[in-house]
């Protein structure tokens, strides 16, 4: 298997307050993660998601997991912190996973959320 390292991937992603949107933007998020890192299941630690007040209509972690994806991954939400001028309709993520330790990590900000991370846009 070869030695590993733990990393940490971010990324983050706008919608609108509707579950299928939800759903699909938090699957199409999660599935760029993998194919940009070539990350498999199997490799994930465990998912935080933060989400902004704005968004009720659906936990991510739930719609993550009802997608078909992530069925035996430690999954979790949370509300990200309320702030003055915060971008807003923002679903975040942060996966804790395991790759060869020369695995140059890529990031990605998608649909809107670009703006918090230009220097890790595309």
């Amino acid at each position: 298997m070869g030695e590993k390292q733990l990393f940490a991937i971010r990324g983050a992603v706008q919608c609108r307050n509707e579950a299928a949107d939800i759903t699909d933007q938090v699957s199409g998020l999660y599935d760029e993660i993998l194919r940009l890192n070539s990350l498999d299941e199997e490799a994930i630690v465990s998912v935080v998601f933060s989400v902004t007040g704005d968004l009720d209509e659906k936990n991510p972690a739930a719609a993550l997991r009802q997608s078909g994806r992530a069925q035996n991954l430690a999954l979790f939400a949370v509300q990200e912190a309320r702030v003055k001028g915060g971008l807003e309709r923002t679903i975040r993520v942060l996966i804790h996973c395991y790759l060869p330790p020369e695995t140059e990590i890529r990031h990605s900000y998608r649909n809107g959320a670009e703006v918090l991370r230009p220097d890790r846009a595309p």
